[in-house]
């Protein structure tokens, strides 16, 4: 392909950044800083995507996604996930450019590139959609957070306001997939929507209680872990708010502990550790963001993480969030 077409490509492909401005989306503006990091966030998630449907091979777009600040480069990584699943979705020569991805520098990145091929599920034909076998068995739920983020992000009303939730969500599919499964599909989706609610309230800790305390009581766990996870991966508050949304969380400080050490994790990995995750770490799981990190790698190496009535990715969850009770650095 010419470098013309893959131009081409990427203009077709890339959404408007207009559509990540707070305004078209009708997200609470907190204040300008908060406003323009959140901004910030979203342009370069289309930047990353931009690059990887241009790039003749996923090796070329690791070389210009390098170059992305480090603050704001894991989200140009989740981009590039999403570019290459629907890349990978098409019916175009070249196939299976996310597992070549995933095989380079992307694997640093996978929990932010997992999330990204749930953005383009949510834009593909379901019959498009990648199989659930072909994915790290205890990562993939990451698919569906990033599903479920994509949806509240895009289509509020309806996932926010109205907090709607599929009777029975169709992935994953297939044979080898078990009830457990199929009925943890709209969690891990939620948790994803908890993540949004930290852009749709514009990193404000009170309106995101607000709005997470709107659902259903039972699906709040999952809810405050995604927003803690926001809250820790892209920032936006300050000492006192995190502190607000720490203590408003209630009896559930360990699903905000849970999602902030996912996200030092997803930092810690890809060598792009900062103030703002190091801060909510404190504040968050009562140690450092490298500790914080260290115990999530830990509990996922265990093998006892495969369970029966629950998958396994729930199990590390819940062990992860009751390593920080029992370390004292959260009380329930």
């Amino acid at each position: 392909m010419t470098n013309f077409l893959r131009t081409l490509r990427r203009r077709i492909m890339t959404p408007d950044i207009s559509e990540t401005k707070l305004a078209t989306r009708g997200f609470h503006v907190k204040s300008p800083e908060a406003q323009d990091l959140l901004e910030t966030i979203g342009a370069t998630f289309l930047t990353g995507y931009g690059l990887a449907a241009q790039a003749r091979t996923p090796a070329e777009a690791e070389e210009h996604l390098e170059r992305v600040p480090l603050r704001f480069r894991g989200f140009a990584y989740e981009g590039a996930g999403m570019a290459l699943a629907v890349l990978d979705a098409l019916p175009l020569p070249g196939g299976r450019r996310v597992e070549t991805f995933l095989s380079g520098r992307g694997d640093d990145h996978i929990y932010m590139v997992y999330v990204g091929i749930g953005w383009a599920m949510a834009r593909v034909p379901r019959f498009r959609w990648p199989r659930a076998g072909t994915l790290d068995p205890l990562l993939r739920w990451l698919v569906l957070d990033g599903y479920g983020f994509h949806q509240a992000y895009f289509h509020t009303e309806r996932y926010v306001h109205r907090q709607y939730r599929a009777p029975a969500f169709p992935w994953p599919s297939g044979g080898a997939v078990s009830p457990a499964d199929r009925a943890y599909a709209n969690r891990a989706i939620d948790q994803g929507i908890g993540r949004a609610l930290w852009f749709v309230a514009g990193a404000d800790a009170a309106r995101t209680v607000s709005l997470i305390e709107g659902f259903a009581e039972q699906r709040h766990p999952d809810l405050y872990a995604g927003a803690g996870l926001a809250a820790t991966y892209a920032g936006g508050a300050d000492e006192r708010e995190l502190r607000r949304l720490r203590e408003d969380a209630g009896p559930h400080r360990s699903q905000i502990a849970q999602g902030c050490a996912f996200a030092a994790e997803a930092r810690v990995r890809a060598g792009l550790l900062g103030p703002h995750t190091t801060l909510a770490a404190e504040i968050f799981c009562g140690t450092s963001a490298e500790q914080a990190a260290l115990v999530t790698r830990r509990l996922r190496q265990e093998q006892s993480l495969q369970g029966g009535e629950v998958p396994a990715y729930e199990v590390w969850r819940q062990r992860v969030a009751g390593e920080f009770v029992s370390l004292g650095g959260v009380t329930r």
